[in-house]
């Protein structure tokens, strides 16, 4: 709490320099000094619309709403949801898929291109009288995938079982263990907060699936979160505005001027602007610190939280599909991808962070055995490897700070 001083004569001497620009701002949101030099890293620009919100708003593409009521029309849609479901979900059993589609108590909402031509789905069961729904079938076709259509369809599904069903607040899955990443995303945890006794019986149990659960915000618009995002971003930036000190100049310390003696060590409180700003002794030994396991899970999380959300990585993300790609697995015989090493590390299946590191650099190996040199999944791979050494070297730091 900033407490008023007993006088005048207390205020320490400054000089207020213009107000900050813009550019000084965007460093300040993201945690880089203000007065940093041109160098320094600015906010990122606003992200630009996804291919999908633009093939949606042109009319390229259409989410429909469908179920097995007997219509021509819906029978063709369910019948590419299947297909697309048997083809991206190779290890669920096809006549399940089918049965579960064509089942009069499913319900599925579907992407289709092109009159339609089926590229993205989900297929659930709602239980109103229980305040939930099953998901138990969720894909898009993997050439759309780097294209935002699985977040998209996310957010209208949440809002068409909001309209659907104004009381049925909460989904259930069995992710496998390649979809956790996606489904965490999409707000869903492993924490089921839904009493047992509401859902078992309901839902059918997947052996090696992970039960994950998304509550609702009744706040929120799902269809709106870009824009509510960059609302809450302004709002924050525009405190900012009004509270930042950051561009008052404090005179330095007469210890450190030229010609001061050396040796001289500075007691913290007597910083000028250090005990304004709230910080108090305290704060240096109260923070929490990592220490040997700890630290280095934090680094692999860290490091591999960093892969996954670069622009290159869509490669990379997901196993390679074998109906896809007939020979990969005659080719490559150690296979790995980003989904699987984070399955690993959930899984305290890395030792060390040289077992994480063996496995992203299998990753970028497999890519350039099997791809040609001058491919984009080649050079993505190398951009990649390199992204990763600079991470790592940013934060090998901190690493040794632990």
């Amino acid at each position: 709490m900033n407490r008023p001083t007993d006088s005048a004569q207390d205020e320490p001497k400054v000089k207020v320099e213009e107000k900050m620009d813009e550019g000084q701002l965007m460093r300040l949101a993201t945690g880089v000094t203000v007065d940093a030099g041109r160098a320094a890293l600015s906010a990122p620009p606003g992200k630009p619309e996804k291919v999908a919100q633009i093939e949606l708003r042109k009319g390229v593409i259409r989410i429909v709403a469908v179920a097995n009521d007997h219509d021509p029309r819906s029978l063709v849609i369910l019948t590419g949801l299947k297909t697309l479901f048997q083809k991206q979900l190779p290890k669920m059993p096809r006549e399940y898929i089918a049965r579960l589609v064509y089942d009069s108590n499913s319900k599925c909402l579907a992407i289709i291109k092109r009159g339609f031509k089926v590229v993205g789905g989900i297929c659930y069961r709602p239980f109103p009288h229980r305040g939930f729904a099953e998901i138990v079938f969720f894909a898009t076709t993997s050439v759309d995938q780097v294209k935002g259509y699985g977040s998209m369809l996310m957010d209208h599904f949440k809002t068409h079982i909001r309209d659907t069903y104004p009381d049925m607040w909460h989904f259930l899955t069995y992710a496998d263990n390649y979809a956790v990443g996606y489904f965490r995303k999409q707000g869903f945890s492993k924490e089921i907060t839904l009493d047992r006794s509401v859902w078992a019986g309901y839902i059918k149990d997947y052996e090696g699936g992970t039960i994950m659960q998304c509550t609702m915000l009744p706040n929120v618009d799902y269809l709106r979160t870009r824009e509510i995002v960059a609302q809450q971003r302004e709002a924050i930036l525009s405190k900012i505005r009004e509270m930042s000190r950051s561009h008052i100049v404090y005179e330095g310390l007469p210890q450190f001027q030229e010609g001061a003696p050396g040796g001289v060590t500075v007691d913290p409180k007597d910083v000028p602007g250090l005990r304004e700003s709230g910080w108090t002794p305290s704060m240096a030994t109260s923070a929490p610190r990592l220490t040997g396991k700890g630290a280095e899970h934090a680094l692999m999380t860290k490091l591999l939280s960093d892969l996954q959300g670069h622009t290159l990585a869509w490669p990379f993300q997901q196993p390679v599909n074998a109906e896809e790609v007939a020979d990969y697995y005659e080719v490559i015989k150690q296979p790995m991808d980003f989904s699987t090493m984070e399955h690993k590390l959930d899984t305290n299946q890395y030792p060390n962070l040289d077992a994480f590191l063996a496995d992203a650099q299998l990753v970028f190996d497999n890519c350039r055995t099997y791809n040609p040199e001058g491919t984009i999944y080649y050079k993505n791979s190398g951009k990649l490897e390199r992204f990763l050494k600079e991470q790592l070297a940013m934060y090998q730091v901190k690493r040794e700070e632990y």
